[in-house]
């Protein structure tokens, strides 16, 4: 089952709607939640574009607005 990061960060209503597709219109993978906050870094890279998925151990991430067909294709090409 493959894992899926979701960038997020709190009081994000988007980053909020994106968790709401991700659990009620797909299934077969487990979604780990990680806090841009947490990270100056982060912040920097993903602060104008949560929420972001990516999978571990590739480069690439599905930006927003993304829709359950296109988190298919983004798995289809990469997992």
């Amino acid at each position: 089952m493959p894992e899926l990061i979701l960038y997020t960060t709190s009081g994000c209503h988007l980053c909020e709607q994106a968790e709401e597709l991700l659990l009620t219109q797909l299934t077969g993978f487990t979604l780990r939640k990680i806090d841009i906050s947490d990270a100056e870094t982060m912040v920097s890279t993903y602060g104008l574009r949560i929420p972001v998925l990516g999978i571990p151990g590739t480069k690439a991430e599905l930006d927003w607005p993304f829709n359950a067909l296109d988190v298919a294709d983004y798995l289809d090409a990469h997992c």
